[in-house]
């Protein structure tokens, strides 16, 4: 503070304090670090493209999102401040004298030193959020720069679908940018006008100078003009538009409707061009103003009163006379765009009784049933093959499908995984979590069809390091779906290994560590690189650790949807990956669809309510897709990510989805064509799951074909609830299982559901839908029946038990609610009911469901001890398929699997070695079963528990029985083959308290003797 001296004297005066740099210094600072961040993120997103080969996308994402955020803001911001500077320039210099430009003259007064910066602000930050906007609409833009023709024309307007789907949203998108463009600036003009005299609301005289009336009516007619253009445009937008009966035109949007919009557009750009005139007549300037409020009257009378009038008094009457054109359109174009048109629908005249000879006719269909549920078995394979506490398995499983000793057999499977939250929390350090648990171990397969005696799954592949059918593989899983968030890997040559890759009790470490060899990573060793990634994951350890050498890669965005999303923006991703052994690599394979909701006609649904379902309620494994409403669905692309390396592989599906081939213009190179599919790869795609469920959810209602029909929805369907969940509006999930549809020659892998009539006031079952889902094995090319659709309808006269009946039937017949009770055993165990399957069998439908036993404790896990069966009115409930089935069709069911490996039946179908090979195959099954009941009395008698010991007592009796009937088989099936005598058994069922099974060369015996 200094002083200058007065000529009066001295007396202080106080000059103005030197502006601090303490502001200006942390605002700039603050800018650079935000621009700091984004740079870190965006070179760091550079360098994962690259890691992945996949460079070309992020850098055709970006380009395009950078220029349409630059014309975006440009325009938006250019328009604005456009108007804010005409305003100002062409105010009046002086401001009519009224009462109401006095109290206009405080806000001009307060306005004038900040008007510079208004006049910069308001349109930068207008700007910016149009810019945002107008970036988020990178995928419109492309498609339509890159469009192709359908091929196809739509019913209404004969042009081709590629317009509605390529051309219409973008011409949509940039009409309402420039509309809101118009209407700010229009806003920015009628304040500026206002605010300094050129527009004045009260007083006499004129209202406007001319300046702002060339200015306002200028806006007004270019809005007006958008806005008949935007009326047009919805004229095509009709042919998506939603009603309570179809997706498409009905008979008053195409008789009404059109011509509304076409006449409201017609007015709109008349009055536009009267407000052109009138800006630079003045005699006119009123009449735009009548005009506009004769387009407001007009949207109301010819826009909605008019349809209103014509639906009420013309269609109702007669609507399902006017509507059938309509409703026949929307059918042809919903199974078209849902991929539903070449479904074979046929009656199945589905019988409750089936003889004899069909049964067996029949039973070479019964082996491929799956009774091991990957929905419940998950805690099975955990504590039978978790081996450490810090691996896991998905809590729901996949099923899939492996050629074992040349047979095709279905698996469920599963891959070890690193779950590094459930390591000792003594073990929980950086070091540990980035550095040492970097990567889970092996794959886990079981035999879809079989168990062990006491109910495990018996396993194809197992055990650290790998053992099994499944050959040799690269077993180390670095991309998966429970991996860490990031992992530093990699180390000079020679270096000790740091990674833990597998348990070793006889190591003096307690286990193994490995190096990471491969490339599937970003390399780190560099210290900006480290300094990069420190920022972004908000860790310095990254930058300060010394175990970070110049070697090291950076593995993140390791799970197989991210990595796939990441590289292919524009696919909708199935949300069920599974895992497979394909050429040596762990490999997981996903399921890609191209989707629109603009297709002409089709009906729209939304994807997360179609493919929500009981397992999606009660799972993190497997996901319902996004809010997204589609009209259009393909199975486009194939994709794989690597386990090891990370790798991502695209494969053209779908050669002839214009969608898809629009987008490999844009992204050129990046889908990989269908030739380039190995044949091992080829062996283990499947029919997606998320495509059937929506293809099923549009079935209930158009596997009708008959418009009149369809418009009494008296045969419409519904998918039932799943009757083995408790939880509310549940859909029972689609069933991956091999079966033999009607009419075929050959089983195949198939994903199967179910439908009950609308309404649910009715569990009948009313069709039975089954999709071939095995793509073969030839290198380059899916078999000719994959993909296949059947749909068996039964006649409505016909009354055959839905899976809800069914489940009731099971749960209050009295023989198998008294042996689930004696299982369960109070609060020692629980009986947990797996999936009920369905299949067509012998002219009829047959369900089956396997029945877990769990006990209690954090230890115990669900084993598989009975098996449900339902053929008609008939129940079956015994340990295994083959019992179950024998006490539905008696002893014609030869051919099914027990569950275990073991067969039953009659072998009247079977000549030579191979009726002498069953039924000695029957007769070991039954002895086993009686040695396990004879252990499992003894057991009980043991523990005081009688009710279990009944329960024994009966399953011995039974198995004594199937070893009668197996020893007399067997000694036909030797004499009819002229072979050595049959061996001799003889079996005497007891309710005694010890059974003792003996087997002796040549002779079966079955003992008892009186417990002590």
């Amino acid at each position: 503070m200094t002083y200058e001296r007065d000529p009066r004297g001295p007396r202080p005066v106080l000059n103005k304090r030197r502006r601090g740099a303490l502001a200006p210094t942390l605002i700039t600072l603050g800018v650079l670090i935000v621009l700091g961040l984004i740079a870190s993120q965006m070179w760091t997103e550079v360098l994962w493209y690259q890691s992945v080969g996949f460079a070309k996308v992020y850098q055709t994402e970006l380009i395009t999102k950078i220029i349409l955020f630059v014309l975006g803001a440009a325009v938006m911001g250019a328009a604005v401040a456009a108007s804010l500077i005409i305003g100002y320039r062409s105010r009046p210099i002086y401001a009519p004298i009224s009462t109401e430009q006095v109290g206009l003259d405080r806000y001009r007064e307060s306005i004038e030193p900040l008007r510079r910066l208004v006049g910069i602000a308001v349109p930068v930050v207008l700007g910016l959020f149009a810019g945002s906007a107008a970036s988020q609409q990178w995928q419109t833009v492309q498609l339509w720069l890159h469009r192709v023709p359908f091929g196809q024309k739509d019913p209404q307007f004969k042009m081709d679908i590629g317009f509605f789907v390529f051309t219409l949203p973008w011409l949509q998108f940039l009409v309402s940018f420039l509309t809101a463009a118009v209407f700010l600036a229009a806003i920015a003009a009628l304040v500026t006008h206002y605010l300094y005299g050129g527009l004045r609301v009260q007083g006499g005289g004129q209202r406007l100078t001319s300046a702002a009336r060339i200015h306002l009516f200028v806006l007004a007619g270019s809005f007006l003009v958008l806005r008949g253009l935007d009326y047009w445009l919805a004229r095509y937008a009709l042919s998506t538009k939603d009603s309570r009966l179809i997706t498409g035109l009905t008979y008053t949007d195409a008789n009404a409707g059109l011509t509304s919009r076409g006449v409201l557009a017609g007015i709109a750009v008349i009055i536009a061009v009267l407000f052109i005139v009138a800006a630079f007549v003045d005699r006119w300037r009123l009449i735009p103003l009548y005009g506009t409020a004769l387009l407001v009257v007009s949207a109301i009378v010819i826009g909605g009163i008019y349809p209103a009038a014509v639906q009420r008094f013309q269609v109702q009457p007669s609507a399902q006379e006017l509507e059938r054109t309509y409703i026949q359109k929307n059918i042809k174009a919903t199974r078209d765009a849902y991929g539903l048109e070449n479904i074979k629908t046929e009656t199945y005249n589905a019988q409750s009784e089936a003889d004899e000879k069909d049964l067996r006719d029949s039973a070479e269909s019964i082996p491929g049933i799956r009774l091991q549920d990957p929905s419940l078995v998950s805690p099975t394979f955990s504590q039978l093959q978790q081996i450490k506490q810090y691996y896991s398995f998905a809590d729901t499983l996949d099923v899939d499908k492996y050629s074992i000793d040349g047979e095709t057999r279905d698996a469920v499977v599963a891959a070890r995984e690193l779950n590094i939250d459930a390591a000792p929390s003594e073990q929980r350090n950086w070091v540990n979590d980035h550095i040492v648990y970097t990567h889970g171990y092996g794959m886990v397969a079981a035999y879809g069809n079989e168990r062990s005696a006491d109910g495990r799954p018996v396993f194809m592949e197992s055990s650290i390091p790998s053992t099994g059918k499944l050959g040799e593989y690269e077993p180390r899983i670095y991309f998966g779906e429970n991996s860490p968030d990031y992992s530093i890997v990699g180390a000079p040559e020679g270096a000790a290994p740091q990674e833990l890759d597998i348990p070793d009790d006889t190591a003096a470490s307690g286990q193994q560590n490995y190096t990471y060899a491969g490339d599937g990573g970003v390399k780190v060793g560099s210290t900006l690189r480290q300094l990069l990634y420190s920022i972004k994951f908000q860790d310095q350890n990254i930058l300060l650790s010394k175990q970070v050498n110049a070697d090291s890669q950076i593995l993140y965005d390791r799970t197989p949807r991210e990595r796939v999303e990441k590289v292919a923006p524009f696919l909708t991703l199935d949300g069920d990956p599974y895992p497979a052994v394909v050429n040596g690599r762990i490999t997981w394979i996903i399921d890609a669809y191209t989707t629109t909701s603009q297709y002409p006609y089709s009906r729209t649904q939304t994807l997360e309510d179609a493919t929500s379902d009981s397992i999606t309620k009660t799972t993190t494994a497997v996901s319902a897709l996004d809010n997204t409403r589609v009209n259009y669905i393909r199975n486009s692309v194939k994709a794989t990510v690597d386990a090891y390396d990370g790798s991502v592989k695209l494969y053209t599906w779908d050669n002839e989805d214009p969608i898809l081939k629009a987008w490999t213009k844009v992204f050129p190179n990046t889908v990989e064509p269908m030739s380039d599919i190995s044949a091992d790869l080829m062996s283990h795609l499947r029919y997606p799951e998320d495509l059937f469920k929506v293809q099923r959810e549009l079935l209930q209602q158009y596997h009708v074909t008959d418009a009149n029909a369809f418009y009494s929805q008296q045969d419409f369907w519904t998918v039932p609830d799943d009757p083995t969940k408790t939880t509310a509006n549940a859909l029972q999930p689609p069933y991956y299982l091999t079966l033999q549809m009607p009419g075929t020659d050959t089983t195949n892998f198939s994903l199967t559901s179910t439908f009950i009539p609308a309404g649910r006031t009715r569990s009948v079952l009313t069709g039975f839908l089954a999709v071939d889902a095995d793509a073969g094995s030839d290198p380059g090319k899916p078999r000719s029946d994959y993909g296949q659709m059947r749909l068996l309808q039964l006649p409505k006269d016909t009354v055959i038990s839905g899976p809800g009946q069914v489940q009731n039937s099971f749960n209050s017949d009295p023989d198998v609610s008294y042996l689930l009770n004696q299982l369960q055993r109070g609060n020692d165990s629980s009986v947990q009911r797996g999936n009920l399957l369905t299949l067509p069998l012998a002219g009829g439908l047959l369900y089956v469901q396997p029945v877990y036993v769990r006990g209690s404790g954090n230890t115990s896990y669900p084993l598989l001890q009975k098996v449900l069966v339902s053929f008609g009115d008939e129940i079956g409930f015994a340990d295994d398929l083959n019992g179950a089935l024998d006490q539905v069709f008696g002893e014609a069911s030869t051919g099914g699997d027990s569950g275990d490996g073991a067969g039953s039946g009659d072998d009247s179908g079977d000549t030579g070695d191979t009726a002498v090979a069953n039924a000695q195959q029957r007769l070991n099954s039954a002895l086993e079963a009686a040695q396990k009941a004879f252990t499992d009395g003894r057991t009980a008698l043991q523990n005081n528990d009688f009710a279990a010991y009944g329960v024994a007592q009966k399953t011995l009796e039974s198995a004594l029985e199937r070893a009668t009937e197996a020893e007399a088989a067997l000694k036909a099936a030797q004499t009819a083959a002229d072979a050595t005598p049959a061996p001799s058994a003889s079996a005497s069922p007891s309710a005694s308290a010890s059974t003792s099974p003996s087997t002796s060369t040549g002779s079966t015996e079955i003992t008892t003797s009186p417990s002590n």
